[in-house]
């Protein structure tokens, strides 16, 4: 730790901490525009400029000089810098003065009006008038890719954009070239960007050089209604903000949670939005004559009541889809029980993974902070760049401080890290299962050694096994004991978690989602899509969900529902950690919440659930599941069940492991109904063609 003085306040700082950051700690407030806690220091914007008392007669770049970097009086008298001195003031003015030079003043027609840190700091700390005349400099606009909308005439040069591509999404895409009045921020080729993260140089961007183009003239933020909620693009739960105009989804910013997405989002969990207003399911159809005709809501639950009636309890089945809330797979859940049923499944992909081996054994132990403390990983069966590109991006954080071997067992590809590959599938986890090979060692030498297991790895035919030497390789390295657990399930779907937790599974005879599509009469599907359903033998296959997709389109029955952003929820991430969603809108038409439509379809089947409100709903859901009524709160797995897990290890048939991620950009219905994911996937299909020839 380091003593100073800010402004005469006595402070004391850790002695790592820029002398901006320990201004900040004594509230002071000092402007900047390059530097970004996250980021490497640049030191090129010099608006930071303090004065530091015994030092040069001149201003110093406070985000460039550390505490330790200054010293204290003959006497003993602490360090001593000012931020508010005439000198520090002129300072400022005057490199406000040069940053708008060649600023285009557009302010009325620029998109990050109302939200510019230039606009900002230039009421705050600068003057009224200037004294440069000269024409301004024009630069060409730049193509960098349908997310990212390019004015380079206001660009000031701060180079976050540059920094944040190069070491949090670690991709050189883009760069400064050029010098004095040439230099620009391009993409080298202009081309556009690959980064499933690059939607972030947007929220970076100090002025309105980068913007975000489907979000470009569409709206001010003092328009904009503003709710804090949860992700579901993938299972991390980053923390977002949900921006509306009325009953429309405007656009979804990230928010700051260290433990799960710091303040990174993902491009799919940031340009889904225009997916939230197509391809809508806004009221019941049934199906008469082979084809889906519009109907009343009696209609529909009245056929559904009929397929009911005219089957016997074990030809009834449930499928979660990968969006769904607790609170409606939890109401489906009871439902389908009172019905005499146990065919349930949260599993679409047939993911060999069960709750009653213990909560420790799919869950992401490790958590996503703790990936930080680890000091070496093996991959399974996953490719975290497109499965979990904000997780990803952690794992090269601390991939960069050094020291930290990562070994893959899978397809490996591009990472956006070194890494070792070890082999393809299940003979290189058997190796390492029965102690062989080098990376064994590396993983025992380590002090916090993690695996991550992906969902690519555990279906098929194989998943049980692979999870049981998964789980046998971390008790025989080290990976799960006092004080650690890196056994770490990674997880796709944001339902998934919650859904294991509430013991959605079959239950003793059940029937499992792939059994269920070609063995039941009546099936329900709530919001589940990514099933074959070509070889569906249902009689009545009902689709409570919010887009005309997959399930809809084979669907005898459908009953819209809300979208994530309609409906207030729990979701539980993949490492375990309960969320609530908030309602930033309604559902368009007809559309209802989840648990309002299963609750109402109880009542017609004579199976009524005893709750007629969501607070209900949560009172009796928190009763049987204590651990949701937790909200931000992560309940542990026990270790003991990793390594009960681990002696169930046994041969597994030589296979690869797939990815479970095929394309990023149309993973769910949402996505699929987006204009501009589905222009992301072209660019990254003509990319991946490019790349291999």
């Amino acid at each position: 730790m380091a003593k100073l003085k800010v402004d005469g306040i006595e402070i004391e700082v850790p002695d790592h901490f820029t002398l901006l950051q320990a201004c900040e700690e004594a509230g002071a407030e000092v402007p900047r525009f390059c530097f970004h806690e996250r980021l490497s220091v640049a030191g090129n914007c010099r608006m930071c400029l303090i004065e530091v008392k015994g030092g040069p007669p001149k201003p110093a770049a406070s985000c460039a000089m550390g505490v330790r970097d200054i010293r204290g009086g003959p006497n003993g008298e602490l360090p001593e810098v000012f931020t508010n001195t005439p000198m520090v003031k002129k300072a400022r003015e005057g490199v406000m003065e040069f940053l708008l030079i060649n600023h285009p003043l557009d302010c009325p027609i620029c998109d990050q009006g109302g939200e510019c840190d230039l606009q900002d700091q230039a009421m705050a700390f600068g003057i009224d008038s200037s004294r440069y005349t000269e024409d301004k400099r024009a630069v060409e606009n730049k193509y960098i890719g349908p997310l990212v909308k390019t004015e380079m005439n206001r660009c000031i040069h701060c180079t976050r954009c540059v920094r944040f591509t190069t070491e949090v999404a670690g991709i050189a895409e883009l760069g400064l070239i050029g010098r004095g009045e040439d230099a620009e921020i391009t993409t080298y080729l202009e081309q556009a960007m690959t980064s499933e993260l690059q939607g972030n140089v947007v929220d970076l961007c100090p002025v309105g050089a980068l913007t975000s183009k489907p979000f470009a003239f569409t709206a001010r933020p003092w328009e904009l209604g503003k709710t804090e909620s949860v992700d579901v693009m993938d299972a991390l739960g980053s923390a977002i903000r949900v921006d509306t105009r009325g009953r429309e989804v405007m656009r979804i910013l990230p928010r700051v949670n260290e433990d799960i997405n710091e303040e990174w989002i993902s491009d799919k969990s940031r340009f889904i939005w225009d997916g939230l207003k197509t391809q809508r399911l806004d009221r019941p159809y049934v199906r008469r004559d082979g084809r889906l005709q519009p109907a009343t809501w009696g209609e529909a639950f009245g056929a559904i009541k009929a397929a009911v009636a005219a089957t016997s309890a074990d030809k009834i089945g449930a499928i979660a889809g990968d969006l769904a809330s607790v609170e409606e797979m939890y109401a489906l859940s009871e439902l389908v029980k009172a019905l005499g049923s146990k065919n349930l499944d949260c599993r679409q992909d047939g993911a060999a993974l069960d709750p009653s081996l213990g909560r420790a054994t799919y869950l992401f132990n490790s958590t996503i902070a703790g990936i930080e403390q680890a000091d070496a990983l093996l991959i399974i069966g996953s490719s975290p760049r497109y499965e979990a590109a904000v997780l990803n991006a952690r794992i090269r954080k601390r991939w960069r401080r050094g020291g930290f071997p990562i070994g893959v067992i899978g397809e490996g590809g591009e990472l956006r890290y070194d890494y070792d590959y070890l082999g393809a599938g299940t003979d290189t986890l058997a190796d390492l299962a029965s102690g062989k090979g080098s990376f064994a060692e590396k993983l025992k030498a380590a002090k916090n050694p993690m695996i991550i297991v992906g969902q690519g790895a555990l279906t098929g035919a194989n998943g049980a096994d692979v999870l049981a030497n998964a789980a046998k390789v971390a008790v025989d390295c080290g990976v799960v004991k006092d004080g650690w657990n890196g056994f770490s399930v990674l997880h796709t779907a944001a339902a998934r978690v919650g859904g294991l937790d509430l013991g959605f599974v079959p239950g003793e005879g059940g029937k499992n989602a792939a059994e269920m599509v070609s063995g039941m009469d009546v099936l329900f599907l709530l919001g589940a899509d990514e099933l074959d359903l070509s070889a569906k033998a249902t009689k009545c296959l009902v689709y409570i969900g919010s887009h005309g997709d997959n399930g809809a389109m084979n669907a005898d029955v459908i009953l819209p529902a809300a979208a994530y952003t309609e409906k207030s929820g729990l979701w539980v991430n993949t490492e375990g950690r309960v969320q609530m969603g908030n309602r930033a809108g309604f559902a368009p038409g007809e559309a209802r919440e989840d648990w309002a439509i299963i609750r109402a379809l109880s009542d017609v089947v004579g199976k009524k659930l005893p709750f007629d409100s969501l607070g209900a709903l949560r009172k009796q859901l928190y009763a049987a599941h204590p651990h949701f009524a937790d909200v931000d709160a992560i309940a542990a797995g026990n270790g003991e069940d990793i390594v009960n897990l681990a002696k169930k290890a046994g041969k597994m048939a030589s296979s690869g492991f797939t990815p479970a991620v095929k394309d990023f950009y149309l993973t769910n219905p949402i996505a699929r109904a987006s204009a501009v994911m589905a222009e992301c996937s072209a660019l990254a299909r003509n990319n991946f063609k490019v790349a291999a020839e």
